[in-house]
């Protein structure tokens, strides 16, 4: 997500641009990638493709795809840019109070953009579904960005560890009204009795909503170990070799101890567990430092600049898919003359690199006339 104290042009100094192709590759997947790779598995039926295809859906309850990591990624990349983008607030003489007012601002947009995103202009208040993805990201990032403000780095480790240990304890010792505390099932959880307690309108999984009440709470450490990246990111004490190296230790580090709990508590999306935390926060932490040492380190940047144009406008597109923009009506006007002269066995992925294409070129358009929305 692009932070409104940012610079939004590409390669100006002092931006990381893995940051913002990282997002962008993100962003990438639920822009139309995802959809690609979906074709070639229906219409090759390669293991391979089949195997991605699978791993570009979320995992029904336990365990841990690829696209789960989407929106765990987003959130983290959030707080990587925090100690840039607040630490140049606060270096060139912004006060705090002028930046818990931007962070006020930010959160209740990215709420207030989740419900037009669920169909907040329908005005139907009694089945609209109130909780969303830009919701937990704006809540998320909000909490950690006053444990940033607050605290120093050594205590934010704590925040972060904290967090996850008091989910893990309140789920396993906590019983809903009626229920049995460490029931992690779809409706039995204490997640899902407080979503249906105070969640007004309609449940995404109607029992339960991941992007519920409770489950935010671990969430701010998802920003949080984003946080811990950023700092380490923007130490010049440590060569940007040793940097690359130590980033993909850790992540290797925290999909162990993910997995090791996971044993014990298990890794859910869909609840947030601290295990899940960990195991997605480890795969973003061993993207970040490929990204980081490809781009920023060796340099080697030309072939990001299609990740970067979307990175630098991810809120806007994702707005744009759900509905405001028929991007799929414009691919078809464009190719679906040229999609009918190919065998119908590639239909699937022509019609799904068409969407992605001209999903694309508006993004490039904003790119070209510097329009980008700042949160």
């Amino acid at each position: 997500m692009t932070n409104s104290s940012e610079p939004k042009v590409y390669g100006k100094p002092g931006r990381l641009a893995s940051i913002d192709a990282l997002r962008g590759f993100d962003m990438f997947w639920i822009m139309g990638g995802e959809f690609i790779f979906h074709g070639l598995a229906k219409d090759t039926e390669m293991g391979l493709f089949v195997w991605m295809s699978y791993q570009l859906e979320h995992s029904p309850w336990d365990g841990f795809r690829f696209y789960d990591m989407i929106f765990p990624l987003f959130l983290f990349l959030a707080g990587v840019s925090m100690p840039f983008s607040f630490g140049h607030r606060l270096e060139r003489g912004d006060t705090k109070q002028t930046i818990y007012r931007h962070a006020v601002k930010r959160m209740l947009l990215l709420v207030f953009f989740g419900m037009l995103y669920n169909g907040f202009l329908q005005f139907d208040w009694e089945t609209m579904r109130y909780a969303s993805v830009l919701a937990r990201i704006g809540l998320g990032w909000f909490f950690a960005a006053l444990i940033f403000l607050n605290t120093n780095e050594r205590q934010q480790y704590y925040w972060f560890g904290g967090i996850l240990v008091f989910y893990f304890l309140l789920l396993r010792f906590v019983p809903p009204p009626g229920g049995e505390a460490y029931d992690l099932t779809t409706a039995g959880s204490l997640v899902a009795y407080i979503d249906r307690l105070l969640l007004p309108g309609h449940l995404y999984l109607d029992v339960h909503d991941p992007e519920g009440i409770l489950s935010t709470i671990p969430a701010i450490s998802t920003a949080l170990m984003g946080v811990l990246a950023g700092h380490f990111l923007k130490d010049q004490q440590v060569s940007g070799k040793r940097k690359t190296l130590i980033i993909l230790v850790a992540g290797v580090v925290s999909i162990m101890l993910g997995e090791l709990w996971g044993l014990y508590f298990p890794v859910n999306k869909n609840l947030w567990t601290s295990t899940f935390v960990l195991v997605a926060g480890g795969w973003s932490l061993l993207l970040l430092g490929l990204f980081y040492w490809v781009i920023d380190v060796m340099k080697f940047r030309k072939w990001a600049f299609f990740f970067i144009v979307i990175g630098l406008n991810p809120i806007t597109i994702y707005l744009a898919q759900s509905g405001i923009i028929d991007f799929q009506g414009a691919s078809e006007y464009f190719f679906h003359g040229i999609v009918h002269l190919f065998p119908t066995s590639i239909t699937d992925i022509l019609n799904a690199i068409g969407y992605t294409f001209i999903s694309w070129v508006f993004l490039y358009i904003l790119y070209r006339k510097k329009i980008f929305l700042k949160v």
